[in-house]
């Protein structure tokens, strides 16, 4: 390169710089015009200077990448703290005014825009949703390159470049997403360039990564796949002939590599070594390099806002102005707020800029999936309960025939942590392969370097994967073991928050909802364990904002298609399926299954021997498989036992319907929720996970107090799948139990009699289950008659 190209993106970075300086310090004076004064100084001073100049000095050394190549480059920060970076250089390159107009290239533009910044009404200090160019919600660490790698699945021109801190580089989720490059096939997918940010320090300590030395950092990521590329230094002139020079080798490389790939010739199936680039420069880089005589620059104390108490101290107040000044504003901008004409010239234009590149805004880009007929892969329900089917097979059935349907367009692929087959999805093998560009052996079985499976024993990955999968504007499922769907409830709490504010911004366009299928669950851990029986990830989920989320417990198979298919449709959402993958009792015809989700919550006629507009005695509800086979089985007993009493069953398929309608959008009125609860008879809930939940939901509704919620109280360990039920009160004899007590005088003698029986069925239970270790035939093989 020229020394004079250089000398144009050195003031550029500058630029970048003073105007990132000027978002953590500065309500009016922008353009320092003249001396700053106290009044100009944000009373609170609140963001991150440290990561900030050496995100402003990759920001400007893409923009010349992209220019020369015209490359489709999406940049992903890491740092949760580079919010001033990263708004800075959309709004040098025109994106930010774009968006927001009243905060373009103008002086009272610029005045705005350092005003908003950490500020009451105006905008996040991290890179949030309101960031142009974002897909990453900033603030918590570990998940930048995971996205990155998501981001880049089936879209072979987008590179993204991903810069990771050195503190990020810490977290568990951040190291096994070096391992993405494994998945990463260049024949069909984009490229991931990481460029691993040293700068040495966290909040308070020094980083691991940044001790270490260059040979043991090169052998770690030889180790990992990549062939790192070294730019380190602190002296501005050397390190940007180093940095140019490294971005034109990795993307070289990142050239070659694809058109290997991509011509099919020999060793095009062979895994690359990806380049990635390793930044090693001083924290807080050009800002002071000491404050009242400690070091700042290439320390901790740059991490936050070097200079704090710039109001009551006149010598901190001249330290500010001092290194505003250092950047040379008049040389940068117009004093109208433009940014110097040769300097705009630096940043690509159109779509080409990395705050407008169109993966950065997925849903502009999304495309409505082709969905199959439900029909044809329905099981066949002649009778409730006479049918046994496998609720998770029936949907592998319809997954398969899903991903044939959209394999032109390339845009939807199912994540699961090893588990696929396990939970009874594998038919979708029939059509394609799990992707893996590690060697293959000719024993494995549906392994290859292309396909719509991305399987890995990593819930953060597949998490991350599907999150930047999602969020550049493709389809995608989890599926997981319900335990170990808690791994992820922060990266969860992360999309969620994402969605919450995107759902608000006009310009964000809406992308496909983060669909989760929860099975191997609670109730079907028999063989593992207590260390493999835990439902509370809906918990967590339902604390989130109505507006996002969505929890439902398909009772069959029917109704999981119905459930399925529906989510696949949906937008800004958070859907998380439940639905075991056992043989189990059939319910529903698709016909009625289609009925009886739409409808949410639905009394069940079969079940129940009460006119639909009559007072029942009493309400047996359940949401969840498990929890609906041993409702009913209660139900059985009582009708048999107490033919008097009037029972309505009633199913929750829709949890969050249980809400009242002011509280969530799927919440049912209070005049249907009172005609299918009653107003004051009880009800007898069997739930699929903490009871708690059941009534935290139906808090304020008129006969509350009345329910009586059966779930999983922390009982668990190695038995019979019956046992577990028992352990929890849940079993169908607890649940009448608690019927019974709950009748006018319990029932009179012959609730008595059913009290005693029930009781003596529970004792013959224990007994045998001990004796056997099996479960009793009467449960084995109970079927509803009644």
């Amino acid at each position: 390169m020229q020394d004079e190209d250089l000398a144009l993106i050195d003031r550029y970075w500058r630029a970048a710089n003073y105007l990132s300086v000027g978002q953590i310090y500065l309500v009016d004076n922008p353009l320092l015009t003249e001396p700053l004064k106290p009044e100009h100084v944000k009373r609170r001073l609140l963001g991150h200077w440290g990561t900030t100049p050496g995100l402003n000095f990759l920001y400007a050394h893409l923009n010349r990448v992209i220019h020369a190549r015209d490359a489709s480059v999406l940049f992903i920060c890491g740092p949760g703290h580079g919010g001033p970076a990263i708004v800075a250089n959309t709004w040098l390159e025109g994106s930010y005014g774009q968006i927001y107009p009243k905060v373009g290239q103008t002086l009272d533009g610029m005045r705005r825009l350092f005003r908003q910044f950490s500020f009451p009404g105006g905008i996040p200090s991290h890179a949030a949703p309101e960031t142009p160019g974002s897909i990453h919600e900033g603030g918590e660490l570990g998940y930048a390159l995971a996205h990155a790698y998501g981001a880049v699945f089936d879209d072979p021109d987008l590179v993204a470049a991903c810069v990771i801190g050195d503190g990020e580089a810490e977290t568990g989720a951040l190291a096994a997403s070096w391992h993405s490059n494994k998945f990463l096939n260049p024949a069909v997918d984009g490229a991931v360039l990481p460029i691993l940010h040293l700068n040495g320090y966290k909040i308070a300590n020094p980083t691991v990564l940044g001790r270490m030395s260059r040979e043991e950092l090169e052998a770690l990521f030889t180790g990992y796949g990549h062939e790192p590329i070294f730019v380190e230094g602190s002296d501005p002139a050397a390190m940007h002939v180093a940095m140019a020079n490294a971005l034109d080798h990795a993307f070289d490389r990142i050239a070659a590599i694809q058109a290997r790939a991509r011509s099919g010739g020999k060793g095009a199936e062979e895994r690359p070594r990806w380049p990635m680039i390793v930044l090693r420069s001083p924290k807080g880089w050009t800002g002071p390099k000491e404050v009242d005589g400690k070091k700042v620059e290439g320390f901790w104390r740059a991490h936050q806002v070097p200079v704090a108490t710039v109001h009551d101290n006149p010598e901190h107040l001249a330290i500010l102005e001092e290194w505003m000044r250092s950047y040379h504003p008049e040389e940068l901008f117009e004093p109208d707020g433009r940014l110097k004409a040769e300097l705009a010239e630096l940043a690509p234009t159109g779509a080409r800029r990395m705050g407008a590149n169109p993966a950065a805004n997925g849903g502009l880009r999304r495309l409505d999936l082709a969905r199959p007929g439900l029909d044809a892969f329905a099981i066949k329900v002649e009778a409730p309960g006479r049918t046994t089917g496998e609720a998770t097979r029936a949907l592998g059935r319809y997954l398969k025939v899903l991903l044939d349907e959209n394999a032109e367009a390339a845009n939807i692929r199912l994540f699961s942590p090893d588990e696929l087959a396990s939970n009874r999805l594998d038919a979708v093998f029939e059509t394609t392969d799990r992707v893996w560009m590690e060697g293959i052996e000719p024993y494995d079985v549906s392994l290859a370097s292309q396909g719509r499976v991305m399987e890995v024993l990593s819930e953060h990955l597949c998490q991350g994967w599907l999150e930047g999968y999602l969020l550049t504007g493709r389809h995608g499922l989890f599926a997981c073991y319900e335990a170990f769907i808690h791994i992820i409830d922060s990266m969860f709490n992360q999309h969620a928050k994402w969605l919450k504010v995107s759902r608000h911004l006009p310009w964000r366009a809406p992308i496909a909802s983060l669909n989760y299928l929860l099975t191997s669950h609670v109730w079907q851990q028999d063989h593992n364990g207590f260390s493999h029986q835990d439902p509370g990830f809906v918990d967590h989920v339902a604390s989130k904002k109505a507006d996002v989320v969505r929890i439902y417990f398909p009772p069959d198979a029917n109704t999981l298609l119905c459930v399925a298919d529906h989510c696949f449709e949906t937008y800004d959402r958070v859907n998380v399926i439940v639905a075991g993958k056992a043989p189990a009792p059939q319910w529903l015809s698709i016909e009625e299954a289609r009925a009886h989700v739409a409808a949410k919550i639905s009394a069940w006629p079969f079940a129940s021997n009460v006119a639909e507009d009559a007072e029942p005695d009493l309400v047996m509800a359940s949401a969840g498989d498990v929890p609906t086979i041993e409702a009913l089985a209660a139900v059985d007993f009582l009708r048999r036992a107490l033919p008097d009493v009037s029972i309505r069953f009633v199913n929750v398929i829709d949890l969050m319907a249980l809400q009242r309608r002011e509280d969530h959008p799927h919440g049912l009125d209070a005049a249907r929720f009172d005609a299918l609860f009653t107003r004051d008879r009880p009800v007898i809930f069997a739930y699929h996970g903490y009871p708690r939940l059941v009534h935290q939901l139906c808090h304020g509704r008129t006969n509350h107090a009345n329910f009586h919620v059966h779930g999983y109280h922390e009982e668990g360990t190695t038995t019979t799948p019956f046992d577990m039920t028992v352990l929890n009160g849940l079993d169908r004899f607890h649940l009448a139990i608690a019927a019974i007590e709950r009748l006018p005088e319990k029932g009179g003698e012959a609730g008595a009699e059913a009290l005693r029986e029930l009781h003596r069925r529970l004792d013959a239970h224990r007994t045998y289950v001990v004796a056997n270790g099996i479960d009793m035939p009467e449960i084995t093989e109970w079927v509803w008659s009644s």
